[in-house]
């Protein structure tokens, strides 16, 4: 008689997974027709257009596309940093109609702005990180020349751009009057600027973060107005904490308020706001992430006094610890303190590389011992490590969170294109950043791992 030893399998179970996660059901499928289009136009754009004489390209008479379609062209063309002089030749003439218009960190003239983009009845503009030979008052001259423009662009970015080539004291926003968002971060910006940009009669949005201003009082002029304020390291600001304080008193109509402070700037006028009563009534949303001094009981009695508040930051503050500030209610918080309010920050600062770097290393010490796989937490560590490639400290602590994230087994419930996607990133810092052992150490140990040699493609 033969017998057979079934032997019993000691390979574990595969760690749990949530199947209802946006984040697996959106990685888990298939990439949409309108995406593998995209892909296949943008790989190879010369093959579907051809060149005019002065070397621009233009998609042949047959390619139309619908404006939904035109816009994420150019959203992925910026993305994959394929927009120049030459390529943005396809948005010109009647043959593609833009609304929201994405053309970060485009390297092109404001000649081939103009000819490109400012025929469109744009509602938006993102011109993010341009290149230096375009200026603010390049893309505003542009866009004012386009009546439809003037009165029913929205929403304009402008941020990490010079306000002028020529003429520093230029002033031009005067030209969009129906402008309601304008977001001009990281610039050169002054307080006579302000005062031009106060007036504009319908603005209700705007971020000055980190710019030149010195006096916040010009914003009085919009204060019936005013809905959402950025101001975020004005390291030039001038006033006191109480005159702060009093200008954004009269800001009555605020919903939105960021303070935070991600440059150690050190401000008193955060934890000097949460003493505040008679101030904000119909604030919705207050960021104060990086600022001293700040306690859970000032923080609760604040967003008690206002119980329409749905939001408040708190990363790389001393608060966030109690329960009330939990983020498991529809108090949404962005901190340090547990996953939740990890994944809120990591959700918000996604472009601020001290914030990612913090919050990375809060994720670390959550998930040194994690037993259920992540994906939507990984998804948003990827979104941090590219979108600051150059950064050590955002490149060192995203490994560490990404192999705590894919070990022991718990990679076998990761969809493959979020594992490739960090394996893609993880070489690329690493081949960035040669002489860092420890980086090298975490993504070896990442490849180590059976089902991504076996399931992943990536470029061995």
């Amino acid at each position: 008689m033969v017998r057979f030893l079934h032997v019993q399998s000691r390979q574990r179970p595969p760690p749990p997974i949530c199947s209802d996660c946006p984040a697996v059901q959106a990685e888990a499928s298939p990439y949409s027709l309108l995406d593998i289009s995209l892909k296949a136009l943008t790989a190879d754009l010369e093959k579907f257009c051809t060149e005019r004489q002065d070397g621009t390209l233009c998609l042949k008479e047959s390619e139309r596309l619908p404006q939904e379609v035109a816009d994420r062209l150019l959203q992925t063309m910026a993305f994959h940093e394929l927009l120049n002089d030459g390529t943005v030749g396809i948005f010109r003439g009647n043959q593609i109609r833009l609304k929201q218009a994405c053309i970060r960190k485009a390297k092109i003239s404001a000649l081939s702005f103009r000819k490109a983009f400012c025929h469109h009845k744009l509602i938006e503009l993102d011109a993010t990180g341009m290149n230096a030979d375009i200026s603010i008052a390049d893309i505003v001259s542009g866009l004012g020349s386009n009546k439809w423009i003037q009165q029913n662009l929205q929403c304009l970015v402008l941020d990490s751009l010079r306000l002028s080539l020529t003429n520093p004291y230029e002033r031009c926003f005067n030209q969009l009057p129906g402008l309601r968002a304008l977001s001009i971060t990281n610039v050169r910006f002054h307080n006579e600027d302000l005062v031009e940009i106060a007036s504009l009669p319908r603005l209700e949005s705007l971020d000055i973060s980190n710019t030149s201003v010195t006096d916040i009082t010009p914003l009085l002029a919009c204060k019936d107005r005013l809905k959402s304020l950025s101001m975020h390291y004005l390291k030039c600001l001038t006033m006191t904490t109480p005159q702060v304080l009093d200008v954004i008193r009269q800001l009555k109509y605020l919903n939105h308020l960021d303070i935070s402070d991600d440059q150690q700037f050190t401000s008193d006028i955060p934890v000097s706001l949460l003493e505040q009563k008679d101030i904000l009534p119909h604030l919705v949303s207050l960021d104060i992430s990086g600022s001293k001094y700040i306690t859970d009981e000032a923080v609760e009695a604040f967003v008690k006094q206002r119980p329409a508040m749905q939001f408040v930051g708190l990363l790389a503050t001393d608060a966030g610890y109690s329960e009330f500030l939990s983020g498991e209610g529809n108090l949404k918080v962005s901190g340090g303190a547990n996953e939740i309010q990890i994944s809120e920050a990591l959700k918000r600062y996604s472009e601020r590389s001290y914030f990612v770097k913090e919050a990375f290393f809060r994720l670390f010490t959550q998930t040194c011992f994690m037993r259920i796989t992540k994906p939507e937490i990984l998804k948003l560590v990827i979104v941090g490590m590219r979108n600051h490639p150059l950064d050590l400290a955002v490149q060192l602590t995203a490994s560490a969170c990404s192999l705590n994230l894919t070990r022991q087994g718990l990679s076998a419930g990761m969809p493959v294109r979020l594992l490739s996607d960090v394996i893609h990133l993880l070489l690329k810092a690493v081949e960035n950043f040669p002489e860092q052992q420890q980086l090298q150490k975490n993504c070896l140990l990442l490849l180590s791992s059976v089902r991504i040699l076996q399931d992943v493609p990536f470029n061995r």
